[in-house]
């Protein structure tokens, strides 16, 4: 038990950012002015990344706002019955909850259109932060999307700070979602603002090229991106599989092929298996051989995560993902 009477957990991963609903058309395929209907999803990176931990039986956090609506509680009982803990959730009285509607093109690929003018999760401020739950994490994930405006950016760097402080790893997906930035500019400065503070870092294929500005995927743009202070720096390729940079090794692991349906939360679904790996045994950073088989489950779950449409439900459990692995 900590002094603070918060008990010190060393296998807690806490996820920092915003929980937002989804609407996602009816029918693959069409525009959203051409979606005959929608249905609501739970969504929001980090959210999803606590989820996709719990569900592989890691200790799970979330620290973020949601509006004082029916959509804001209904999303702190979806983490409660998905084992989030919900003790850093705030509620906002004069704030709505996000919503995002998210078009599927026919190749599985997203497209959204944002309301949060402003949202809940923006109106965060640093002195409404749970700094013990944050100090007692193993592991402090965010994004980017918290970055953007105030108050919510100080937050984000205090609660960066605090984790840091007390020991945590830092693991960071920027999650660019450029319609929510004044422009892209902004984005790419903001997004790197932060860049050498981390000491684990996941960015997609797009993600890569759109910071470096180059037009190639390959070992020499990604390495534009490596930090000295970094312990591993990842790059996801959908259904190329993933490349992974350490101070003393470089690879790739395969893909699963896998029936995709909706990409959506697939690069949650990835890093909350390798966090959740990464808090059991933490040598696997510095153990080549280790970290290959922690990045074949990981793609695993990623690939789960696509056959199913929306984010949380299509999370798998550490049973899909070694039936996957294990009949692959």
């Amino acid at each position: 038990m900590a002094a603070n009477g918060v008990v010190s957990d060393k296998s807690l991963i806490v996820s920092f950012g915003e929980m937002l609903i989804d609407f996602v058309p009816t029918v693959s395929g069409v525009s959203l002015a051409e979606a005959p209907g929608f249905l609501k999803a739970p969504g929001g990176a980090p959210a999803n990344v606590a989820i996709a931990v719990a569900r592989l039986g890691g200790k799970a956090s979330f620290v973020g706002k949601l509006g004082d609506d029916e959509f804001g509680h209904m999303l702190a009982d979806i983490l409660k019955q998905n084992s989030v803990s919900g003790d850093g959730i705030l509620f906002d009285q004069g704030a709505r909850t996000a919503l995002a509607f998210v078009t599927l093109r026919a190749d599985g690929e997203r497209e959204f259109m944002f309301y949060r003018n402003p949202s809940a999760d923006m109106l965060l401020k640093p002195e409404e932060l749970n700094v013990d739950l944050i100090r007692s994490s193993k592991v402090f994930h965010y994004g980017s999307i918290s970055l953007i405006v105030e108050p919510c950016r100080s937050a984000h760097l205090k609660a960066m700070e605090v984790a840091k402080g007390a020991g945590a790893l830092l693991s960071y997906d920027p999650n660019l979602r450029l319609p929510l930035w004044p422009s892209a500019d902004e984005a790419r400065k903001q997004i790197l603002s932060i860049w050498d503070k981390a000491d684990i870092v996941k960015v997609s294929d797009v993600e890569l090229e759109f910071l470096t500005g180059s037009n190639k995927v390959d070992d020499e743009t990604a390495m534009k991106l490596w930090r000295p202070n970094f312990t591993l720096l990842l790059v996801t390729l959908g259904e190329k599989g993933s490349r992974y940079y350490t101070k003393n090794f470089r690879g790739a692991v395969d893909a699963f092929h896998v029936n995709t349906v909706d990409t959506t939360g697939a690069g949650d679904s990835f890093v909350g298996a390798l966090l959740c790996k990464i808090v059991e045994n933490p040598t696997i950073l510095e153990d080549e051989a280790k970290l290959r088989e922690v990045l074949k489950f990981a793609n695993a779950c990623g690939a789960i995560t696509t056959t199913k449409k929306g984010a949380i439900p299509a999370l798998p459990t550490v049973a899909d993902a070694l039936a996957l692995i294990n009949g692959a």
